[in-house]
């Protein structure tokens, strides 16, 4: 007992590290070292159990794994908290509950792939090592796609930024993901000390973590010799407004509707760019609740002329909504029009059986409808406008809907958002690392009007080239250049979905387990 709760502890610690590697407090940037030292010190303790050949070591593996994943994502996102009791209204000690619970659940994904690791690792270093970034692969697809899905703060965001960074246009968040696994893996293969092993073979995962940190930027130098980078699809003007209208205030009559009606209808009767964009549910009204005359007149204002809108609000009939950005330009017969495809459980949908634990909290709007998957752009100045709402774009697999073919795929990539529901949190950075993500894996800017930030202007390097400050009210006035073509990734997520991923790591998986068996 007295080894086990300083054990304990050193995997909360290492799994609070992971979390940190995301987004650091400090300054927001993602740690893509500290992400791999962090997976790296699990897997050595993991193999050190496996070593010792205990019984029922696969146990330990399983509590161990389930700590370090959970203090990870409790440290990823805590900040639920706010949205929960702070706006939501529950008791902080329900709150609390939930986030652990939320939290502790999903750590299930990993902890078993952790006992799997302990029960079945093979004796071979580099297999060993391959083996674990299967499991934790599979791991993290399932938090990506079970339930709805919340893969918040998977592993690959904290590459955004590092060597691994190009290999986004080739495999994606989740293959970034394997890798880092198994360079972790490798990493800690190398200090493991095998009774007999010659130093040479030793050393072999080490030489297999520098060609993998060398390996997506031998990638890119390919894809650019063979003339596979995307193209150049020219400029567009954008204003991207950010109201910062507080959560608390946001749906008060007298208070931030009248300050959002106000305040973004001036901004869009008097637009400075050819497209002006507002963040999600800007106008926090149904169309039917809105003063006469008031989206009539954003209408009547974008038809004629060169310069066009997006808007976001809810629409609905008092019994069902969606949660919506129409786009307005001059010339069109109907209004454009997004409807949100992934609806955030318990904040936009509510599952039958838990309607007793939304009833205890008061969020508006509470239940949305979902709209299709892949739906048209808005095309406006030889642009196709492809928009997402709030967390959509944690899913680049649903994105990559839109990328079936040369001619239809979007030019520009764009997000609207409204995260004063998690106050002035590191869910802001964290998800501007998310946005970031996907401009690196379809080699697409990225655009996003938010309420109370990050408002920016990312390239099609994964780049921020332009942001307001966050928290307060502002427009941000850009340049931004649409991309034509496809990366690799872009090509087969659009065709497979993540099932490549999916069958590369259970083939893995299986052909470890069932070697393991027959050495017995």
């Amino acid at each position: 007992m007295n080894k086990t709760l300083p054990r304990l502890a050193g995997f909360a610690v290492a799994g609070l590290a992971q979390a940190l590697s995301i987004a650091a407090p400090w300054n927001g940037q993602p740690l893509w070292w500290l992400q791999i030292l962090s997976l790296a010190f699990l897997v050595w303790q993991l193999d050190a159990i496996r070593q010792r050949a205990e019984p029922n070591a696969w146990r330990r593996g399983l509590g161990y794994g389930w700590v370090f994943t959970t203090a990870w994502l409790c440290g990823t996102f805590w900040w639920l908290f706010i949205s929960l009791h702070t706006y939501g209204g529950l008791a902080a000690p329900l709150a609390v509950i939930a986030v652990f619970a939320l939290a502790a659940g999903l750590a299930l994904y990993y902890a078993t792939a952790c006992a799997c690791f302990v029960a079945f690792a093979p004796a071979g270093r580099a297999w060993s090592a391959l083996f674990f970034a299967a499991l934790w692969t599979v791991g993290e697809l399932l938090r990506n796609s079970w339930f709805t899905g919340f893969p918040w703060g998977a592993g690959g965001y904290a590459h955004v930024e590092g060597p691994l960074a190009p290999a986004a246009a080739w495999v994606g968040v989740y293959g970034m993901g394997a890798l880092s696994a198994a360079i972790a893996a490798a990493l800690a293969m190398t200090v493991r000390r095998t009774p007999g092993a010659a130093s040479a073979k030793r050393l072999l995962p080490l030489a297999g973590v520098v060609a993998m940190l060398l390996v997506p930027t031998a990638l890119k130098g390919v894809s650019d010799v063979a003339g596979d980078a995307t193209l150049a699809r020219g400029k567009l003007g954008v204003a991207l407004l950010q109201g910062n209208i507080p959560q608390d205030e946001k749906f008060i009559p007298g208070g931030g509707v009248a300050t959002a009606l106000r305040w973004y209808g001036e901004q869009l009767g008097a637009p400075r760019a050819s497209l002006t964009i507002t963040p999600e549910t800007a106008i926090p009204l149904l169309p039917s609740q809105l003063p006469n005359g008031y989206l009539q007149g954003i209408a009547e204002r974008y038809s004629t002329g060169q310069q066009a809108a997006i808007v976001g609000l809810p629409i609905g009939n008092g019994d069902t909504y969606s949660n919506a950005v129409l786009g307005f330009q001059p010339g069109q017969t109907t209004t454009y029009r997004y409807d949100k495809h992934h609806l955030v459980p318990f904040g936009e949908f509510v599952p039958s059986v838990f309607r007793w634990f939304t009833n205890l909290m008061n969020i508006p709007l509470g239940d949305f409808r979902s709209g299709g998957l892949g739906q048209a752009p808005f095309l406006w100045q030889g642009q196709r406008i492809a928009p997402n709402i709030c967390y959509e774009d944690l899913f680049g697999d649903e994105i990559g809907a839109n990328f079936r073919d040369d001619a239809s795929a979007p030019t520009l990539l764009l997000n609207v958002s409204n995260i004063a529901w998690f106050g002035d949190s590191i869910a802001i950075d964290q998800h501007l690392s998310i946005s970031r993500m996907r401009s690196l894996e379809f080699a697409r800017p990225m655009v996003r009007a938010t309420n109370t930030g990050a408002t920016v202007v990312i390239d099609h390097h994964g780049r921020v080239t332009h942001q307001l400050p966050r928290l307060t009210r502002g427009v941000l006035e850009a340049e931004v250049e649409g991309r034509a073509g496809r990366t690799p990734f872009a090509r087969w997520v659009s065709t497979f979905g993540l099932w490549p991923l999916w069958i590369a790591s259970l083939l893995v998986i299986g052909a470890t387990i069932a070697l393991s068996r027959r050495r017995r």
